[in-house]
């Protein structure tokens, strides 16, 4: 019986690894894809129940690949294998993106979509800096600070001394507000201008700064009546 359990678990996974390759994760469920990346880590065993059960408890494969490992382990019998397999696959995702990066442009179009993914799995306020040359080449694009739950400081030197080894033109900055609010604070639209003057002096033009939330992102340069906090 526990041959024909194990051929029956076989021909399922292959089955759902056949379809990937086919198809992508296009059309599957959240569980089938947790179900899927779970093989890989779990040999023999119904992923399937198990990633029924993640969901059940977290909603989402975003959630699920942020919690804590010591909690996965425990509460869910994942091994350490199995946990710090979810938990590379936001900052994964974003190494990839970041690969992709190479003769890749920018402006305030594409900001959002070049900034986000650094800001995929963050549980926590970070900084990302993006810069360009004189013709939009990306030069940069990375998390320069990370820090509390609620807040970050703006690492202002970095900023400047990554500018000039670059040799940029123009510059982004973007952060997160984890509280889901896209709205910036007073403390915000003060660090746009203290960094836009900042960068002022070195020949540096701070685009844009844009603040997301998980599903949402607002750009301080799209509202007219923000338009002092950067210098022109």
């Amino acid at each position: 019986m526990a041959e024909k359990k194990e051929n029956i678990h076989a021909g399922h996974r292959q089955r759902v690894k056949s379809r990937f390759i086919e198809h992508g994760f296009d059309g599957m469920e959240p569980h089938q894809i947790l179900e899927l990346v779970l093989f890989y880590a779990i040999p023999r065993k119904d992923t399937n129940e198990l990633a029924h059960r993640l969901l059940a408890r977290y909603g989402t494969i975003a959630h699920v690949c942020n919690a804590p490992i010591d909690v996965l382990e425990k509460d869910f019998g994942l091994s350490e294998n199995a946990a710090v397999l979810l938990k590379m696959i936001p900052p994964l995702s974003a190494c990839y993106e970041n690969a992709a990066l190479e003769a890749k442009y920018i402006d305030m179009h594409e900001a959002v979509k070049i900034m986000r993914p650094h800001f995929l799995g963050a549980t926590t306020e970070r900084v990302v800096l993006a810069m360009s040359d004189a013709r939009d080449k990306l030069l940069f694009c990375d998390v320069v600070s990370t820090g509390s739950l609620t807040a970050t400081d703006f690492p202002m030197r970095k900023i400047a001394d990554y500018a000039l080894r670059h040799n940029a033109r123009y510059a982004y900055i973007a952060h997160n507000h984890p509280s889901g609010h896209c709205v910036p604070s007073q403390k915000d639209l003060k660090a746009t201008r203290f960094i836009s003057e900042l960068l002022e002096k070195i020949g540096v033009m701070l685009v844009d700064h844009i603040i997301f939330t998980a599903t949402e992102s607002f750009s301080i340069r799209s509202q007219k009546h923000l338009s002092n906090c950067f210098v022109e």
